[in-house]
């Protein structure tokens, strides 16, 4: 095999990974922390890496591995991606490999080989690979130059997406300990962060946090009203021809959603563990290599997509935390470019997950653990703040309004709602004391309103002295009232039906001991009039640049193609875009734009040019 590999000494100057970054990755200078932690690695260190997707964690390995002598073993989950993730090093020209159950003996054999050999750079395995050991035989027969534990929040009961075949890692110290560890995550809160440290055996490790802001990213929620339509109207003026992501609850909902869209003349595929592995591997392998497709998935789907340019993330059901929320919308926007996280959010949602939380197998200390999970979810929906300065703030970190997320284009109003939470606290109270009955939202709204239902006069509740009490508001406006008093704890969901209860808190409310301030949807949110994402210096294009741009994405297209890999893997749209505008006449010139390293220079630089001559 031929490849990149600069073997040198970990004492080594750091510009030598400088030059790495340049050559095989076509960039002349590191972002953010990147640099500080490469010579760290480089060096010996064991360091355990917080990194917003998106942020160039991969080269916080990958450079380390090139600069150091021996094999940079990566621990990923990522069966289905290994592949892929291997394509776009070769395309690099970095000798990568890999080793999991979807390989028959003799190719196992060969990157084996290749390993023991020294012939390779990256080897990535599974983590159940670990536990075999036949595995721990051949890393003891080859030069092991790092290990990196990629995805490292699988370690955490705390985090969104735990492993158990994490908890075996702590042992890649004992076994090498003069091998150094590199631990990565793109979420974590204060706590998982120290469960990773302390389950991986990195208390001593240099900890490294990079900000988890992503100003590239619009975040909005909106409330929900037929979120199927909602979602058609984002796609079509917003994100025609785009690449997304919509993540639904249920595999039922994902079914139809996908068929929804299909309908409407909306290239869309589903993806959930429901389906055969081919079905799930082909739809998956659509997404990473066609151009504008739109994958509908439950949270199965997702950990590890590299694929740049999803310009948006949509949630039609309420996701179960922060962190998945974050890492899940963090799959938009990876190349920078301007992208939408959006989410519709109803009553129903927080109903739904109040159940599910007390339906839950595990013990109080799990539901609980659940149901500060949903609080902190519920309090990013209902803020009348701006929602990246929540975001960060729920990772620990501090940030300013950024004037590009929903509450900040379009700030919703505070107003003091205790008279209508009364109104609807009482409701509830008299129906459990008086007739010994508990009702969902329906009913009790049905009954504020003065609404003589056949239920309601079957249950005579038109005789209670609240029936008619909250004519005042609308039956949205109620809805709104419910939900929020919900995600204050004011009011809670019990039983199979989801009737509702009155919570400890309610008492100050009812006593008259406590305000109530709730969220007022603006009427421009309420329609959707939401800015366009902003633009920003390094996505700029003359108008000029469009036909060449589009010209350039035909032909990387029918490069992927032949080649059988994702377009990405043969240059990101960032790098076309940049190569459109300058309009570069030499390979010299070529050389300069970032994402164009040696190897995609002596690959693709004449095609380029080609296309360019047809605009000259």
């Amino acid at each position: 095999m031929s490849g990149v590999t600069i073997e040198t000494d970990a004492t080594d100057n750091p510009s030598e990974a400088v030059e790495v970054l340049r050559r095989v990755f076509g960039y002349s200078e590191f972002r953010g922390r990147q640099a500080d932690i490469i010579e760290h690695v480089i060096g010996g260190g064991d360091a355990l890496v917080l990194m917003p997707t998106g942020g160039g964690k991969s080269l916080c390995y990958q450079i380390p591995a090139l600069v150091r002598s021996g094999v940079g073993v990566v621990i990923s989950p990522l069966i289905a991606l290994m592949q892929d993730q291997v394509d776009a090093l070769h395309a690099l020209g970095v000798r990568a490999g890999f080793l999991n159950s979807t390989q028959d003996f003799q190719a196992r054999r060969q990157v084996e080989q290749a390993f023991v050999d020294g012939e390779l750079d990256l080897l990535y395995l599974a983590p159940e690979r670990l536990r075999l050991e036949p595995t721990i035989q051949l890393l003891e027969r080859g030069k092991v130059s790092l290990f990196a534990i990629d995805e490292a929040h699988c370690v955490s009961q705390w985090g969104h997406d735990f492993r158990p075949d994490y908890l075996g890692l702590s042992e890649l110290h004992e076994r090498w300990p003069d091998v150094p560890r590199i631990a990565l995550t793109a979420t974590a809160t204060k706590a998982t962060h120290g469960e990773i440290a302390q389950r991986l055996n990195l208390e001593q490790a240099e900890h490294f946090v990079a900000s988890f802001d992503r100003p590239n990213i619009q975040y909005r929620i909106v409330p929900k009203a037929g979120a199927n339509q909602q979602l058609l109207a984002l796609i079509r003026t917003e994100h025609a021809g785009d690449a997304g992501i919509v993540y639904c609850l249920s595999r039922a909902s994902v079914e139809k959603t996908a068929q929804f869209l299909c309908d409407n003349g909306i290239k869309a595929v589903p993806y959930h563990a429901g389906l055969d592995a081919r079905t799930r591997s082909t739809n998956q392998s659509r997404f990473l290599r066609e151009d504008g497709l739109i994958v509908v998935a439950t949270i199965a789907f997702g950990m590890g997509i590299d694929k740049p340019d999803v310009r948006f993330v949509a949630h039609l059901d309420l996701p179960k935390s922060v962190e998945g929320y974050y890492q899940e919308t963090g799959r938009a926007g990876r190349d920078g470019l301007p992208s939408t996280a959006w989410l519709a959010y109803g009553l129903q949602d927080v109903v739904q997950q109040r159940k599910m939380i007390d339906s839950s197998e595990g013990d109080e200390a799990h539901r609980r653990k659940q149901s500060r999970h949903l609080d902190a979810m519920l309090a990013l929906c209902e803020t009348v703040e701006c929602r990246r300065v929540q975001l960060l703030n729920y990772f620990g970190q501090s940030g300013e309004k950024c004037g590009n997320c929903d509450t900040c284009l379009n700030p919703p109003e505070s107003w003091d709602g205790t008279v209508p939470a009364q109104k609807l606290l009482s409701t509830v109270w008299r129906l459990d004391r008086e007739r010994n009955q508990r009702f969902g939202a329906g009913q009790v709204i049905d009954i504020l309103l003065g609404k003589r239902t056949d239920k309601v006069v079957q249950h005579r509740h038109d005789q209670l002295t609240v029936f008619g009490i909250g004519a005042d508001l609308s039956e949205a406006a109620w809805r709104g009232v419910v939900r929020q008093l919900l995600a204050q704890g004011l009011l809670t969901v019990e039983g199979d039906y989801g009737t509702f209860a009155l919570t400890t808190a309610s008492d100050d409310v009812l006593g008259r001991k406590r305000e109530v301030m709730l969220r007022r949807e603006s009427e421009k949110v309420a329609r959707a009039a939401v800015a366009k994402p902003k633009k920003t210096a390094a996505v700029d294009m003359p108008a000029e640049a469009a036909p060449v741009f589009e010209a350039l994405r035909a032909w990387r297209g029918a490069e992927a193609r032949e080649q059988g890999v994702p377009a990405y893997v043969i240059l990101h749209d960032a790098t076309l875009r940049q190569i459109a505008t300058l309009m570069p006449k030499a390979l010299s010139d070529l050389a300069g734009v970032n994402g164009v390293g040696e190897t995609k220079l002596a690959r693709y630089g004449q095609g380029v040019l080609d296309v360019l001559a047809e605009f000259r």
